[in-house]
This record gives C-alpha cells, sequence and structure tokens, in this order.
C-alpha cells in the first residue's frame, strides 16, 4: 500500500498545510484520527445511546485531516431523524472506511520514506 492506492477520500493538504508537512505530525495526527475512529466506531448505531456524540467528535477529526465526504456524511447524520439515522449511519461507515483507507496508505508512505530516511 502506497500513496498510489489513495482514493481521494482525504484531501491531506488539509492536514498538510496544518502540520506545515512535518512528517512526524503528521503521522502523530492521523494515528489520533485512526484511533479515535476505532474508539467511537462501535457508537455508529442510532440504536446506541450516545450516536450523535460519536459522529459530531468523527466529524471534527476528519475536517483536521481534510476528510471532506467524511465531514459531509457526519453532518448530514447529525441532523437527520431518527427515523432516518439508520441510512445515514451506514453513510458515514462507509465514508470512514474509505477515509481510514486513505489514511492507512498515506502513513505507509511516511513510513517507508522514514526508511529511506
Amino acid at each position: 500500500m502506497a500513496r498510489r492506492d489513495l482514493t481521494g477520500a482525504v484531501d491531506f493538504s488539509v492536514l498538510e498545510a496544518m502540520t506545515g508537512d512535518d512528517d512526524a505530525i503528521n503521522e502523530e495526527v492521523l494515528g489520533l484520527f485512526t484511533e479515535q475512529a476505532a474508539l467511537w466506531t462501535p457508537l455508529l448505531d442510532p440504536k446506541v445511546d450516545g450516536w450523535r456524540d460519536a459522529v459530531h467528535t468523527i466529524r471534527g477529526a476528519a475536517a483536521g485531516i481534510g476528510g471532506h465526504d467524511l465531514v459531509a456524511a457526519c453532518a448530514d447524520a447529525e441532523l437527520s431523524e431518527d427515523a432516518l439515522a439508520a441510512p445515514a449511519m451506514e453513510r458515514v461507515r462507509s465514508a470512514l472506511s474509505e477515509a481510514l483507507g486513505d489514511v492507512a496508505a498515506y502513513r505507509h508512505e511516511l513510513m517507508l520514506k522514514s526508511l529511506r530516511g
């Protein structure tokens, strides 16, 4: 997996602008995003109390790394009526999965770059 595997789910120029394109900080921020995703994903179920909090938290984390599609999916889910929450959650989970795939490819490239050092 490498940068060529990026799908465009994350616009890493947002992250790079925020961090001054410092590879160590990029890795740290992406590691935190990955941890947040793992922590909050179990709550991405409209039957679980606190699902809106989980969506809101993921939305903020996604904004910080350039996950525009995930941000949009989360925003829609936050505003959805309870009866429409299940399909909204599915869109959030799908967008999160795509974003995590791009994050994994980007982090892999960072790791290879550090090895070439």
